[in-house]
């Protein structure tokens, strides 16, 4: 059997799914390839190299960036390279960029079964009654779903996906890239102890309530008080750096810019606590990286790993992203106190094991199985 993996793009995190899942579906007797429809993405300006390419990936466009080509252009060369590949299982990520639509056609026409990756939540955006018709419909075009975590899961019943065919595993990371005890020996970007946060710099991220947060943070903490770091970029930073100012946090203020991953290793190797304070939020990768490296985390209740990942007082808190006090006063709760935090960093460790690339191939697997009609699976 065959068996297509389609991304918009593969960056890091899909490369290290596509190899796990190649190992595991080689174990099986299965092909994997690996179909993105462009190289370059703009809104995720991933580099990686060909020699990180260590499974077949086939490129629609390689060369331009996914955003600055048509969506006829896209779906003629997705509908081609499809052709070519012929694959028996096409496993889809989401449904909502045109080219994915029509590579559920695609499988449609053909009788073959189309798996959905999928990390919606039902409030992660404003929703409307005839837009979730129309989304119900889709789903129900899929055979099964590999899907993050439980809000996920929720929201994929309620749109129709029988419970039996949606299966976990879909986000996740190499944990073996944070290791902490390999990344602790790299230079401390900065001398002083801090906050982490890893964000493009656009409105849901919540980084000028963030920018608060820290300010009230300071102000209780007074001398002792540990900086913040903000890596990323975007449309916002000119403002954050601005607000930053206004609240006289300006030089306890870090803005390193967009890094690509090997240049974000030494901030989470000495980082004292990661937070991640979206109002929306599909999962929240950057929690799996930071857990990873062994830091404990405050993630707003929005995000959807939130609910799978943040053992409240165990490895760090969940927090309400419009309550600027609450956010404070767990800074304050993390920062003041060693011996809980060194438990926070252990939990964080010991919680992040079952969230690696094998758990992604093991539900993918299990759900290629379901999908295919196989009278054996194994239910995650």
């Amino acid at each position: 059997m065959k068996v297509a993996l389609l991304f918009l793009n593969y960056g890091p995190y899909h490369l290290a799914r596509l190899a796990a899942a190649t190992r595991e579906c080689k174990e099986l007797g299965w092909e994997v390839v690996g179909i993105e429809l462009a190289r370059l993405q703009a809104e995720y300006d991933w580099k990686t190299s060909d020699a990180e390419r260590t499974a077949p990936i086939i490129t629609v466009v390689a060369d331009k960036s996914l955003e600055s080509v048509s969506y006829i252009r896209l779906i003629r060369g997705l509908q081609r390279q499809l052709a070519k590949v012929n694959p028996d299982v096409v496993a889809i990520a989401g449904y909502a960029h045109p080219a994915m639509l029509s590579a559920l056609i695609w499988c449609r026409l053909r009788g073959k079964p189309a798996i959905l990756f999928s990390e919606s939540n039902e409030f992660d955006a404003p929703r409307n009654y005839w837009r979730e018709l129309i989304k119900s419909v889709i789903v129900k075009g899929f055979k099964a779903a590999l899907v993050g975590g439980k809000a996920s899961q929720q929201y994929l019943k309620k749109l129709g996906m029988p419970p039996d065919g949606i299966f976990f595993g879909y986000d996740v990371v190499d944990n073996d890239s944070f290791d902490s005890s390999k990344i602790k020996a790299l230079p401390p970007p900065i001398e002083h102890p801090y906050f982490l946060a890893v964000n493009r710099f656009v409105p849901k991220k919540n980084l000028l309530f963030l920018l608060h947060a820290y300010a009230l943070y300071r102000r209780r903490s007074g001398s002792d008080a540990w900086r913040l770091v903000l890596c990323g970029d975007g449309p916002l930073r000119g403002e954050a750096e601005e607000l930053a100012v206004e609240l006289g946090v300006e030089g306890c203020v870090e803005f390193p810019g967009f890094l690509q991953q090997p240049e974000l290793l030494p901030y989470f190797a000495h980082a004292g606590c990661f937070i991640l304070a979206s109002i929306e939020e599909q999962w929240g990768l950057v929690v799996n990286e930071a857990m990873a490296a062994g830091l404990p985390v405050l993630v707003s209740e929005r995000c959807g790993c939130f609910q799978d990942l943040v053992m409240h007082g165990g490895n760090g808190y969940g927090f309400d992203p419009t309550d600027v006090e609450r956010l404070a006063d767990l800074m304050f709760k993390v920062a003041s106190d060693d011996a809980k935090r060194e438990k926070m960093q252990k939990a964080s460790l010991e919680r992040i094991k079952q969230f690696t690339p094998s758990y992604f191939a093991d539900g993918l697997a299990a759900a290629v199985r379901y999908g295919a009609g196989l009278n054996k699976f194994r239910r995650l």
